[in-house]
């Protein structure tokens, strides 16, 4: 038994097993629980949802309380508001995830700083939108989410890919090289041939046939073509074609949508 108080009229049996459907949950509805520090706001989403084919099984207020409900219940999504007591994001979310890896985590708060969304998307979140987003729309969103989709709210996208654009400049490309190396191989990328690059650095031929065969030892590539699909990969922001931003996850499986 669980320190949480389950949603008036609906859970009473704290534990239930996976594909079984918690006492007042309708056959083949979402089960959801609500983690949100405010009282109000947690009736207000359980006003909406009740005619949504979507069920609330457990409000709480706490993030321990949140980790002890995903234990508990293993729901289908669990809304979460990352401004409540005691949430720390990557140890909340991958607590979340041990105890319940079938549960969808969505963020539903007012927070909506850069950091805190992208500290939430690497964490695992499966969603992340704001308390100012429609009433309709948080239940698309929760019934996108259930079912593997990723989806984020149109002010939240806008920083994320912001952020995404931005961290391949802020990490220096091909570090081994130096500046002048990295310029000729832009250069090289560019199509330009040893002679033209002369030109345009100001350097003798040999110079740059010399920095060239020193790039091409340093980036561990044998020819013009190779180094060429070094910059290809670098711009994707996958230097030497490892996933982007540490991510080690797939996302073939799901559904990014904006809304």
């Amino acid at each position: 038994m669980v320190s949480f108080s389950p949603a008036s009229g609906l859970a009473h049996t704290m534990r239930r097993d996976p594909g079984s459907v918690t006492d007042g949950a309708k056959p083949g509805a979402v089960t959801v629980v609500l983690a949100d520090a405010q009282p109000v706001v947690r009736r207000g989403l359980c006003a909406m949802l009740s005619s949504a084919e979507v069920t609330v099984v457990a409000e709480v207020a706490t993030a321990r309380e949140a980790m002890k409900a995903a234990a508990e219940l293993r729901p289908d999504v669990l809304v979460l508001d990352v401004d409540m007591p005691g949430v720390q994001m990557g140890v909340t979310l991958q607590e979340i995830a041990r105890m319940s890896p079938s549960t969808a985590v969505l963020i539903f708060t007012a927070v909506e700083d850069e950091g805190t969304v992208f500290a939430a998307m690497r964490a695992g979140a499966r969603g992340y939108v704001l308390k100012s987003c429609p009433g309709d729309g948080i239940v698309r969103t929760i019934r996108g989410v259930a079912t593997g989709e990723v989806i984020l709210g149109p002010t939240v996208a806008d920083q994320l890919i912001g952020q995404l654009c931005r961290e391949p400049r802020n990490q220096q490309l091909y570090p081994e090289l130096t500046a002048r190396e990295r310029e000729v191989l832009e250069l090289i990328a560019s199509g330009l041939r040893n002679a033209a690059i002369a030109t345009r650095l100001n350097l003798s031929p040999k110079t740059v046939s010399n920095h060239i065969s020193t790039i091409f030892s340093k980036l561990h590539v044998s020819d013009r073509f190779e180094a060429i699909e070094v910059v290809r990969r670098a711009r994707m922001g996958r230097p030497g074609g490892g996933p982007a931003l540490g991510y080690h996850g797939s996302v073939t499986r799901q559904r990014v949508v904006v809304g």
